[in-house]
């Protein structure tokens, strides 16, 4: 099984890009819609791409094609697999849907938020009805997903990072605890950790110290 893609980005659509690896093979690999808008300016860029492999049945199970999906980070990817587990969801189906952020998507869900899930490509109500019915409970350890894996990914070493990533995921968790019992929209809240996190330099390292620079971004800060 593919589990990861390092490449040089030869080509890119809506629904999936060209990646040159070493040894002059090219995949192609399908990506979700919020992806594959991430990547539109790294044409010819270097990427590294967190994948899944299956195989799709076509013609009523007459034709067997192998696919490989890319995802920016392993929380993407384990969402992905999580929202096809909904009736209805497909893989195609959950490539086009999932036009927006993994965090922002399992906000609208832990929210039953059914207007934006409606507002997502493919969507229509009665699956976002199903998409919630099925998955609220069990996405909640998405929400700061992004904040983990960029404070993972920020330091130096693997055990490093692991035990970084841990710290900061587990500081994102709290905080937006501490943010929803403040009365902040969840969707929101996410956003502004997100935006809090993303300084390497000047990180928070406190629940207080995070909650404190939510709220200067909130005022403009």
């Amino acid at each position: 099984m593919i589990a990861r893609l390092q490449g040089v980005l030869a080509e890119l659509d809506a629904s999936g890009a060209l990646i040159g690896a070493e040894g002059g093979l090219t995949y192609r690999v399908l990506l979700p819609a919020y992806t594959a808008g991430r990547l539109g300016g790294s044409i010819g860029q270097r990427v590294d791409l967190h994948t899944l492999y299956y195989i799709e049945s076509q013609n009523q199970g007459a034709t067997l094609l192998p696919r490989l999906v890319g995802f920016l980070t392993p929380q993407d990817r384990d969402f992905f697999e999580l929202f096809t587990t909904c009736k209805g969801i497909g893989n195609r189906r959950a490539l086009r849907a999932m036009a927006v952020a993994t965090e922002q998507l399992a906000a609208a869900i832990a929210d039953r938020d059914l207007a934006t899930l409606q507002s997502l490509p493919e969507i229509g109500r009665r699956m976002a009805e199903t998409i919630v019915a099925t998955l609220h409970g069990k996405v909640d350890h998405f929400l700061v997903s992004r904040s983990f894996a960029v404070a993972a990914g920020s330091s130096q070493g693997h055990e490093t990072s692991q035990r970084q990533g841990s710290v900061y995921g587990n500081l994102a968790r709290e905080g937006l605890e501490v943010l929803l019992q403040l009365g902040e929209n969840r969707l929101q809240a996410v956003t502004w950790i997100d935006q809090a996190m993303r300084d390497e330099k000047d990180r928070p390292q406190s629940v207080q110290d995070l909650v404190a620079r939510v709220y200067r971004l909130k005022a403009g800060g």
